[in-house]
């Protein structure tokens, strides 16, 4: 639809300009010398008496003119002479011809001079809007001469509807956000004990847990004008258009003071200087030496306060993170139990729950689901709801979708031999058993030997009941107990072993070494960090990475993580052996019935 009208606007605009190039042509025309009657053709019909009369029109270029021939049949017919008497001496030799002599015309400016000009000004004019409107890209910035010109879209007072109380979950950070709210409100309660409000406020925290949510609920509460951009929308190919428009953001932020400027993924410009390969001209570091100048420069920005969105804080530049530019920084983390089954309610009220749904045991499964996850887990339920044609989201429909969300889809379409099968359920019966042992690890929430979408043959999926704010070495090491269950037991049942254990062989090294180079739960390396930041991935910072460690040290940590590693197979080993019952009757029931629950497996044990 939208491109039927963009061609019949198009449409419209060739015709315009078939209709300037006509007027264009008519005008030559006007001015063209040339016709088809000629000098031959004049003397043959004077001497056939063909003529009835002649005008003569002389031109301001004496001696020539135009002459118009009527002849008998009627036909009125235009020449260009360049010497008027010429026709004249010959017209005198006779009496039947009636001649016409007129006076000089005076030239007609706006015919040849003003008009063409005019054509042409309009044709370029209407090429010049053509292109400015058919640019790409929205608002002042899709214009062809506004390209410093800022994207921010303002939000007028009282335009805002969502506010701090849609937000669930986040008591602490809509607290401190209200400080904010509050001195725009009412700055003299706090100017009077000669407090100074934050000039910036940085959100930080994983993707998903509802930074840019807090935003726009600040945006609905705050009664100033609310400027919202995103990182990105600074940076351009042009070297000093990012600059350009961070100033033209302030410069507006000024005229509506006070105001609230919300730049969302401010790594995209705020990144650290010195990290790339571009050198001091960068368009990038360009952009962020502007920002930190209208944040903090000699310019003051009074009744401005930037609010600012991340979850790379690790790789801003430490200039934008002092304070003076941005002195608070709310850490907005994964929420606890209690915030998610509140995040869960706030989701659930326009869909239709049934009455065996429940909310809190769901909270209580998805430890470590964000706000976001949460949204995507009910509404994954409520599609697979709908295409069961229900009217009701059950408790049956949240658990698919927990499955779906957090480990994939399930293709049961894929055909799985016999034996797979078996060694899959044996495998997956291998991590059960930990998870239910185990003290500090499960319980033990679904296991399945049905394929998934990430690859895995199978799954078995914990129930945390508690979120824990750190991590115990006892714990660690029965996390690396768990990840070698599988492949344990498929070396007491088969002598053999698959490479369906290699992402849990990964898992518990890259736990051990943890353990090792970043904890200090080592006795051999002793409470001594020797982490190498592999999250790092910038080429200028690689560039110049020292090691942290010795050959000998290096050494030293591959030996601990071997130990742990080896230590924490044979431990689990005994375990699995001392349970060889439930491994074999928990196998047998997953061939059979490809799912089993937490209360079929914790019955297998008694």
């Amino acid at each position: 639809m939208e491109n039927n009208k963009k061609s019949k606007g198009l449409g419209g605009y060739f015709i315009f300009i078939l209709i300037l190039l006509g007027i264009a042509v008519w005008i030559g025309t006007l001015r063209s010398n040339e016709t088809g009657y000629n000098w031959n053709d004049f003397m043959k019909d004077f001497e056939a008496a063909n003529i009835v009369s002649v005008t003569i029109v002389p031109n301001s270029e004496v001696p020539t003119g135009t002459v118009y021939i009527e002849t008998e049949d009627g036909h009125m017919n235009e020449m260009y002479v360049s010497d008027v008497t010429k026709v004249e001496d010959i017209l005198h030799v006779t009496k039947d011809i009636t001649v016409v002599m007129r006076d000089m015309p005076s030239e007609n400016w706006f015919m040849y001079y003003v008009l063409p000009m005019l054509v042409i000004f309009i044709i370029f004019i209407f090429f010049f809007s053509l292109m400015s409107s058919h640019s790409g890209g929205g608002g002042g910035g899709g214009k062809m001469m506004n390209f410093g010109k800022s994207k921010a879209r303002m939000t007028g007072i009282g335009e805002g509807k969502f506010t701090l109380k849609d937000v669930a979950g986040l008591k602490e950070e809509k607290e401190e956000l209200e400080e904010i709210v509050d001195f725009l409100r009412d700055p003299m309660k706090f100017t009077r004990v000669g407090a100074r409000i934050p000039k910036g406020v940085l959100l930080e925290g994983p993707p998903g847990t509802g930074k840019t949510l807090l935003a726009k609920a600040i945006a609905g509460e705050a009664n100033v004008p609310f400027f919202t951009i995103s990182g990105s929308d600074f940076v351009e190919m042009f070297v000093g258009v990012g600059a350009s428009r961070v100033r033209d953001l302030f410069e507006e932020a000024k005229r509506n003071h006070p105001c609230i400027v919300f730049i969302d993924e401010i790594d995209a410009v705020a990144r650290r200087r010195g990290t790339g390969m571009g050198g001091g001209h960068d368009e990038r570091e360009q952009t962020l030496n502007q920002l930190l100048v209208e944040m903090d420069g000699f310019a003051e920005n009074e009744g401005i306060i930037v609010l600012a969105a991340t979850n790379r804080v690790d790789i801003l530049d430490p200039a934008i993170l002092r304070p003076g530019r941005f002195d608070r920084k709310i850490a907005v983390g994964r929420p606890d139990v209690g915030g998610r089954e509140e995040i869960l309610r706030v989701h659930a009220k326009n869909k239709p729950l049934a009455e065996d749904v429940d909310l809190k045991q769901i909270a209580q499964t998805s430890a470590g689901f964000t706000g976001a996850d949460l949204e995507n887990l009910l509404n994954e339920a409520a599609i697979i709801a709908a295409t069961k044609n229900k009217a009701y989201v059950q408790q049956e429909d949240i658990k698919k979708a927990f499955i779906k969300v957090g480990i994939g889809a399930e293709k049961k379409s894929r055909i799985v031999s016999d034996k797979e099968k078996k060694i899959t359920a044996y495998h997956e019966a291998g991590h059960a058993i930990l998870f239910h042992v185990l003290p500090d690890v499960g319980p033990v929430y679904t296991v399945s030997v049905i394929p998934t979408g990430v690859g895995a043959a199978g799954y078995t999926m914990p129930l945390p009941e508690n979120d824990d704010m750190f991590m115990t070495k006892g714990k660690m090491l029965q996390d690396i107990m768990v990840s070698l269950g599988g492949r344990i037991a498929e070396e007491i049942i088969f002598d053999d072993i698959t490479t369906g254990a290699s992402s849990d062989i990964k898992k518990a090294t890259g736990r051990a070494r943890s353990m090792v180079t970043r904890f200090g739960m080592s006795d051999l390396i002793g409470t001594v960090n020797y982490d190498n930041d592999n999250d790092e991935v910038f080429i200028g910072r690689d560039l110049a990475h020292t090691k942290t460690m010795s050959e000998a040290v290096a050494g030293q940590i591959d030996q601990e993580v071997k130990r742990i590693i080896t230590e924490c197979y044979d431990d689990a080993k005994k375990i699995i052996e001392q349970h060889i019952d439930v491994l074999h009757a928990c196998a047998e029931l997953l061939v059979e019935k490809e799912r089993i629950t937490r209360e079929e497996f914790e019955a297998l044990f008694e």
